[in-house]
This record gives C-alpha cells, sequence and structure tokens, in this order.
C-alpha cells in the first residue's frame, strides 16, 4: 500500500524537481532498506521547508531550440530550420546568462534529436520559471513576419497547420503513442483533449508571447503577427508559462535569407532575450508586491468595506469547464467568471485577507503554482492596492 500511495502522489505532485529521482527509487523498493530509505526521501523533498531551501531565486529559463538530428524542420528555400532555431536560441541565452539574475537551460545544444515530451522534462525538472521554443515558419505562399504562439485550442485551419507542422515530430520517436496518450498530430478533435494543466499559466504565458511580440515590432519593426493560441504537444506537458516562437518563413525568399543570416539570428536572439527580461520584472514587480502584503502585521482589510471578498484564481480558459471539484484537483467551493472569450476559475469567496492567503496556499500544494489572491467590490474586481493597508 505504501508504494501505491507514492506512486499515486508522484503522478499527481506538480514540484516535478524531484519526480525522476523518485522514478529510480521506486524501481529499488523490493527490500524494506529501500521502502524506509524512500519514506524518508519522499517526506524530505516534498516538505515546504525543504521545497524553499532548495528553490533557485534565479530566474529560470528553458530555452528549446525545436528539431534537431533527423528532424530537420522545415527547409524553405533549402534552409535548416534545425541550424537556425539551436543558433538563435543560443543567441537568447548567451545574452541572458551575463544576467546574474537568470539562469538558462537548453533543452540541445548540438545538432541532435531530443523527443518533445523529453523537452517539457526538462523544463518541469529544472522547475523553470519560463519555456520558450524556437522555430521556423513556413507556408506555400509568400506570407512573412514573426508570431508567437501559447497553448490552446485552434482558432482556425492556419493555427492547426502550425500546430500540425511541429507536432508532426512525434512520429520521429518510437512509442509515440504511448508517450502521448494515443495523440494524433493530422486530428484536429485530437486537440481537444489539451488539459487544464498549462491552461493554469495561460494568463503569464500570454504575458510572455506579447513582451515578444512587441520586440519584434519595436526593435525589429518586424510585421505583427500577434499571439495565437494552437494545440502543441512541447508546450502541453510543461508545467509553467510557455510559449512558441516562430522567428519567421524560411519559405519567404527575403525572409528565410534574412533568418539565414548571422545578422538576421543576432538580431532576433536580441529581441527575444529583451521580451524574456521584461516578462522577468513583470512577474518581479508582482512577486515583490505579494510579499510586501505578506510582510504586513496590520489588519489586511480596509476597514468599512464588508462588501470586499477575496478569491483565489486557479486559472484562465477558453474551456468553459463544469464548477466541480474533481476538475480541479478535488478543490471546492469553485466559481467562475467570464471575460471576453476566456473563463476564470476561483477557488473560495471570503472576506479575510488572512483566510485568502490560507487558501491561496491550498491551492499551490495542490499543484497551482500560479495561484494568486483577487480582490473584489460589489462583486466588481479592483486592484488588491485599494483594498489592503
Amino acid at each position: 500500500m505504501l508504494i501505491e500511495r507514492i506512486k499515486i502522489t508522484y503522478i499527481l505532485c506538480f514540484n516535478t524537481r524531484f519526480n525522476y529521482l523518485l522514478l529510480i527509487m521506486l524501481r529499488l523498493v523490493n527490500s524494506s532498506f529501500f521502502r524506509i530509505l524512500l519514506t524518508f526521501l519522499f517526506y524530505f523533498l516534498f516538505s515546504p521547508n525543504a521545497s524553499s531551501q532548495l528553490n533557485d531565486e534565479k530566474f529560470v529559463v528553458v530555452l528549446d531550440a525545436g528539431h534537431g538530428g533527423k528532424d530537420s524542420g522545415n527547409r524553405g528555400n533549402r534552409y535548416y530550420e534545425k541550424k537556425i532555431a539551436l543558433k538563435i536560441a543560443l543567441g537568447i541565452g548567451k545574452i541572458l546568462e551575463k544576467n546574474s539574475l537568470f539562469k538558462v537551460i537548453y533543452t540541445r545544444k548540438k545538432d541532435v534529436f531530443v523527443n518533445l515530451i523529453e523537452r517539457a522534462q526538462i523544463a518541469n525538472k529544472a522547475d523553470a520559471d519560463l519555456f520558450i521554443s524556437i522555430h521556423c515558419d513556413s507556408h506555400n505562399s509568400k506570407a512573412f513576419g514573426a508570431g508567437t504562439f501559447v497553448l490552446g485550442l485552434h482558432a482556425n485551419q492556419r493555427n492547426f497547420e502550425i500546430a500540425k507542422k511541429e507536432n508532426n515530430v512525434i512520429f520521429y520517436e518510437e512509442n509515440y503513442e504511448e508517450n502521448y496518450d494515443g495523440f494524433d498530430p493530422n486530428n484536429p478533435e485530437s486537440v481537444i483533449s489539451l488539459t487544464l494543466m498549462q491552461e493554469t499559466y495561460l494568463d503569464q504565458s500570454i504575458i510572455a508571447a506579447d513582451a515578444i511580440q512587441k520586440r519584434f515590432v519595436k526593435n525589429l519593426s518586424r510585421k505583427d503577427r500577434t499571439v495565437k493560441q494552437a494545440g502543441f504537444i512541447v508546450l502541453k506537458y510543461t508545467y509553467m508559462p510557455s510559449v512558441l516562437v516562430e522567428t519567421g518563413f524560411l519559405t519567404n525568399k527575403k525572409e528565410g535569407a534574412y533568418l539565414n543570416s548571422s545578422k538576421g539570428q543576432n538580431q532576433m536572439a536580441k529581441a527575444i532575450a529583451a521580451a524574456i527580461i521584461d516578462y522577468m520584472k513583470i512577474i518581479k514587480v508582482s512577486l515583490n508586491k505579494t510579499v510586501a502584503f505578506k510582510n504586513k502585521e496590520k489588519k489586511s482589510e480596509l476597514v468599512g468595506l464588508e462588501s470586499v471578498t477575496f478569491k483565489v484564481q486557479l486559472a484562465a480558459s477558453y474551456n468553459n469547464l463544469a464548477t466541480k471539484s474533481y476538475n480541479f484537483k478535488g478543490l471546492s467551493p469553485i466559481s467562475k467568471e467570464r471575460e471576453g472569450k476566456l473563463y476564470r476559475y476561483y477557488l473560495g469567496s471570503v472576506k479575510s485577507y488572512k483566510t485568502a492567503k490560507k487558501l491561496k496556499k491550498k491551492a499551490v500544494k495542490s499543484g497551482y503554482k500560479s495561484a494568486f489572491i483577487v480582490s473584489f467590490l460589489n462583486g466588481k474586481k479592483i486592484k488588491l492596492s485599494e483594498v489592503i493597508d
């Protein structure tokens, strides 16, 4: 029973930094010694104190150069997507590594083939703050411009075709049907199987993608193809804000030549690195405000505003889900509100900010690491700074 409980906890646990270690240990539990050792490790590694001690204070970015090895990517105008993506990724990393605030990890640093799910696992094991996957686009027209994608249901056939092209990489992999739960890149219905797991980070992913898009336009005067959603497998399995970047079209003669040049690759790397720094600053400001609230000992509600309530946002999704606990890792009560095309899902509704912090802690422990507190006045969302002393 002990081993079965640990296996279940391993599957559900989102602190993926240690998942691979537990997986190894599960194979060594034939003796009572290893059972005891495994129990000890499980208690230590997943205790709150141990987690806080082992957390890296640097902002961890995982750079994923698309394709590689036997997978050349698209060959528009006879260029190699895999080579261009790698050079841009290494260029981004070189810039960020000069900044002491960042820790950079690569899914590949040379021309090798890496499974899509392995790329995601590298980011998960690193407990990364941001995952960026670099690619080059192709089309049978003269299309041009740089675009960014976050995970979601494709809004049109074009977005599906882009995701399909990138997802077809799984056919190079052995046991792909088992690894990806029967996912079929050629079947639009398969995309519907995308889970809420990555959508937990949808807001942050959009902020990161938008920062990249703005840098493309502002720094390089690139055509703005805007932030879009599509069902990319490599984004589905990551447990942090994640963005796939299509740096341009190799099939466009002028743009292909630009991306294949050292000048173009350096400029793209600088723009994306600058955008990552922009995103990190946005997130740091948000985190610092949260820490400031946490350190205050005074009563946290503004006196007299009895109609102020606090909720914990768990996720934002284009999917309209039933507010049942089984859809939210057993958490309840759940409420939802629609904002434009997005549905925002909240845990609880309390009068005390102190109680809201406890709810947030509960949400984080359940796997919603990006959960945050939202305040409402008479049912209308307002800034926390307006109601917190």
